[in-house]
């Protein structure tokens, strides 16, 4: 009888091996994150197959596809994103994520606040894209190669560009609005907003910012979801779980993160991050991966 090769019956345990690696890989989410600067946020991500549950966030999501097909709910209706084309998220819109077939959906994302986009526009309501998934011609592509460039680094006059090129691709794709009669505050509004940023663990009562403001509660609400896509709350809420992310980068412990932000404890903490980022700390956590 012959028997095989001693090296041979090693190399099949390793070929095996290789394989489980490669399964596992497959089989879970991998998320980088890209150079940034205030106001902007670049990720690359790979889900292998539901990659997030409903959630908001008020930042303008636009992102690319690069491989697999993404498919998400987003006003009402199912959508889908093939390898090459955009989608354009409207800050407070509520929205999922997950793979259309098998082998899981890989695409790149920019966030871009929309105080960036409000300076490009002038003080005008922020655009509004009506129908996420878009095909953009070439001239598009190019204007928005910086947003999406992971290694790029953003100085002023680089957030500057890409500011100026998403406010020009969104205004290109947003759906016409009626003529605004109200004029928009926007200094004071601004006043409000970086109050806001400066401290977001501190909590402040509605007549501080009504003070600050010189606006009624009410003009302040409606004015400011105008100009920047979202609440006073909700805007602060997001400024908190951006102190989280940067606590816990640099090595704080999930519970000490949430405290140092202003919630209430961990479990505070966590509800409102699934709601914002569709995944839970732990498995953003997880997932993390540097450039």
């Amino acid at each position: 009888m012959q028997t095989k090769p001693a090296r041979e019956e090693t190399a099949r345990p390793e070929r095996l091996r290789k394989q489980i690696d490669v399964n596992l890989r497959a089989s879970t989410a991998d998320i980088r994150v890209g150079e940034g600067s205030d106001g902007i946020e670049r990720v690359e991500a790979y889900f292998p197959s539901l990659g997030f549950s409903p959630h908001r966030h008020d930042t303008y999501a636009i992102g690319i596809t690069l491989a697999g097909v993404q498919t998400f709910r987003y006003r009402g209706e199912q959508r889908y994103c093939l390898p090459g084309q955009c989608h354009i998220l409207h800050p407070d819109e509520v929205h999922d994520g997950s793979s259309a077939g098998e082998g899981g959906f890989r695409y790149r994302i920019a966030y871009i606040d929309p105080c960036l986009v409000q300076h490009a526009i002038g003080g005008r309501p922020l655009p509004l894209v009506a129908n996420p998934v878009i095909a953009l011609n070439p001239a598009q592509k190019r204007l928005l190669s910086a947003a999406w460039d992971m290694a790029d680094p953003i100085d002023a006059l680089r957030q500057a560009d890409i500011a100026t090129a998403v406010a020009e691709v969104l205004e290109a794709h947003s759906s016409p609005r009626p003529r605004r009669r109200e004029p928009l505050c926007l200094d004071a509004l601004l006043r409000v907003r970086d109050l806001l940023a400066a401290a977001p663990a501190k909590a402040h009562t509605v007549k501080e910012l009504e003070r600050i403001a010189a606006l009624d509660r009410w003009t302040l609400a409606r004015q400011f979801r105008a100009a920047f896509g979202t609440s006073p709350t909700h805007f602060r809420t997001m400024r908190q779980l951006d102190e989280v992310r940067r606590l816990v980068r640099c090595g704080e412990s999930l519970i000490d993160a949430s405290l140092q932000a202003g919630f209430f404890d961990q479990s505070h903490m966590s509800r409102l991050f699934k709601q914002a980022y569709g995944l839970t700390p732990g498995k953003w956590v997880a997932s993390l991966r540097s450039p």
